[in-house]
C-alpha cells in the first residue's frame, strides 16, 4: 500500500532484520494488543523468508548484498544477469573493477578507480623482489564507496565486470601469497595479482599439506633451530642488500653475517650469492604456500 505520509508512531510496528529500523507497521489506533503482536511477527517471518530464498538476507545497503557479489562472480550465470547484479552494486558495467578475496570475509568487488598507487607497503611477500605491494584504496569511490577489507587480502587484476570471474580466480590465488606480518609468517597483508607475473605459477605447482620438496625441508630445519632465522632469511630474501636486511631485523651487519653464516650450514646452499638468493626466495615462497 503506498502512503503519501509517513506512518503515524502510535501504530503498532516491526522490524524485518534484528536491530533493524521498524518497516511493517499495523494500521490501527488503540491500545497495542498481543493479536497485534503476533500478526506482525508472522508477517516479519514471511518476509524475511522470501528474502532468504531470492536474496540470502535482507541487506542494508544494495553493495553490501553478498548474493549480488556472488553473482557477479559466477561465471555460470546470465550475462544480463551479471550485469544486473553490477548495475545494482553501483559498478559502471562499461568500468573495470577488481575482485578481492579477503582471508576472513565474502568476496569483494572494487571499481578500479578506487585503487590508486602502487606504494610500497609495510611489510614485504614471500616471494622474490617485492612482486605484490599494497595500495591503497580510495575512501569515496568504488562500490558504493567500498574499501578494502582489513587483514589478509588478494585483489584482482581490473577487468570489465562481466570477466571478474577470472579476476575473482586469480585475487584468490593472490590470497595464498599473503601473510600476518609477524615474525611467524612475515610478508606482505595485501597481495595484487597482476604484480605476481610468473611467481603466481607457483600456486598451482604446491599443495597445501603435500609433501614439501627438498630445499623447503631444509628450510624447515633451520627455522626450527634459531627464533630469529625465518624473520632473518625472509629480510635478506626481501630487501635489496645485507645492510637493508640488517636494518629490517634490527642488527648490526657483523651479527647479520653471523647468522647467515649459521644459516647456510643448516640449509646447505649459500644465500649471499644470486643464485643461492633466488633458491631462498623459492624456498621460502614454496614453504608459505604450502601452508596456506
Amino acid at each position: 500500500l503506498f502512503r503519501s505520509q509517513p506512518p503515524d508512531p502510535a501504530w503498532p510496528s516491526a522490524a524485518v532484520s534484528p536491530d533493524g529500523a521498524p518497516a511493517l507497521w499495523l494500521e490501527r489506533t488503540g491500545a497495542p494488543s498481543v493479536v497485534d503482536a503476533v500478526i506482525l511477527e508472522r508477517a516479519a517471518a514471511a518476509i524475511r523468508g522470501v528474502l532468504d530464498r531470492t536474496r540470502g538476507r535482507a541487506p542494508t545497503a544494495p553493495a553490501d548484498d553478498p548474493a549480488l557479489v556472488e553473482t557477479l562472480l559466477d561465471a555460470t550465470a546470465p550475462e544480463q544477469v551479471r550485469l544486473h547484479a553490477a548495475r545494482r552494486l553501483g559498478l559502471d558495467p562499461a568500468a573495470p573493477a577488481h575482485a578481492v578475496a579477503p582471508f576472513d570475509g565474502p568476496p569483494r568487488v572494487l571499481a578500479a578507480s578506487a585503487l590508486r598507487g602502487p606504494t610500497p607497503a609495510g611489510g614485504r611477500p614471500p616471494a622474490p623482489e617485492n612482486p605484490a605491494r599494497a595500495r591503497p584504496a580510495d575512501t569515496d569511490t568504488g562500490s558504493a564507496g567500498l574499501t578494502l577489507p582489513s587483514g589478509r587480502v588478494g585483489v584482482g587484476p581490473a577487468v570489465p565486470v562481466l570477466e571478474l570471474p577470472g579476476s575473482w580466480a586469480a585475487a584468490r590465488t593472490a590470497l595464498r601469497f599473503t601473510a600476518d606480518g609477524t615474525p611467524h609468517a612475515p610478508g606482505p597483508l595485501v597481495v595484487y595479482a597482476d604484480e605476481l607475473g610468473g611467481i603466481g605459477l607457483l600456486a598451482e605447482l604446491v599443495v597445501p599439506g603435500a609433501d614439501p620438496p627438498p630445499d623447503v625441508q631444509a628450510l624447515e630445519a633451520a627455522v626450527a633451530d634459531a627464533p630469529w632465522m625465518l624473520t632473518t632469511l625472509h629480510a635478506v630474501a626481501s630487501t635489496a642488500s645485507l645492510r637493508g636486511a640488517a636494518v629490517e631485523v634490527n642488527v648490526h651487519h657483523s651479527t647479520l653475517q653471523d647468522r647467515l653464516g649459521h644459516a647456510e650450514a643448516l640449509l646447505g646452499w649459500p644465500v649471499r650469492t644470486p643464485q643461492g638468493r633466488l633458491r631462498l626466495q623459492l624456498a621460502l615462497t614454496m614453504r608459505h604456500l604450502g601452508r596456506q
